[in-house]
């Protein structure tokens, strides 16, 4: 598995991002982390997980890893059955 680290300088060779850009994925990776602790924790498979929400099973792969950009619907799918919710803080 990558890790974030792997995955920024992959990205930062690849790219020409923005300081914002990076803080936006990163954003995203602490969200995600969470969600896969949580299921760990629960002991759901990404199988498992992926049928309670009515998800794709590779959908919930494809997240976990961060080759996709979840929308909020589909994050919200997610952590729902996870007990998880997504706050709002000022920066």
């Amino acid at each position: 598995m990558r890790t974030w680290e792997d995955y920024k300088k992959e990205a930062k060779s690849l790219n020409n991002f923005t300081k914002e850009d990076i803080e936006e994925m990163e954003e995203l990776a602490k969200i995600i982390s969470e969600i896969i602790k949580k299921r760990t924790e629960l002991g759901y498979s990404q199988r498992d997980l992926a049928v309670i929400c009515g998800l794709p099973q590779s959908s919930v792969a494809r997240i976990e890893s961060c080759t996709v950009k979840p929308n909020i619907e589909t994050l919200m799918k997610i952590m729902k059955p996870l007990g998880l919710k997504l706050s709002i803080s000022s920066i």
